[in-house]
């Protein structure tokens, strides 16, 4: 699910309310009807405003679509997690700023101080992309 690339594209309020609904339901997918009934209504915008949100969404590449029956399933294309951690980078100063040892620096640090649990699990995530980034390459 976790879409790769640059920045993500700026969002508004409903747009990014519809994506908080799609990651809490199961199985993260839903119709107009579906998200409109669930976000719409409680903000009193009328089922076109909150198609209209899931259309820029899918252009923006953050959904997905897929046509069932007559009308469109649409799904995040980057998880929770995943979008949060781009946000954060991006609040940084973008991936450029993760060269920069300082900011590196900083958040191990911060690991740490939060949870030292934590820290070990960041040290096995990155032996398993590394992992992961070697059978990739090799041939």
């Amino acid at each position: 699910m976790t879409q790769r690339g640059p920045n993500l594209p700026p969002l508004g309020e409903l747009e990014l309310g519809v994506l908080q609904h799609l990651w809490s339901i199961e199985p993260h997918e839903a119709d107009v009807q579906d998200v409109h009934a669930a976000i719409g209504r409680t903000r009193g915008i009328t089922l076109n405003t909150v198609g209209s949100a899931l259309e820029r969404l899918h252009r923006k590449q953050l959904l997905t679509r897929e046509k069932v029956s007559h009308s469109f399933r649409y799904r995040p294309t980057v998880d929770q997690a995943s979008f949060r951690a781009r946000k954060v980078l991006e609040a940084a100063g973008g991936p450029q700023a993760l060269g920069k040892r300082g900011l590196l620096a900083a958040f191990v640090d911060l690991v740490a101080d939060v949870d030292g649990d934590a820290l070990s699990e960041l040290e096995a995530l990155v032996k398993a992309k590394r992992a992961t980034e070697r059978k990739a390459s090799k041939p």
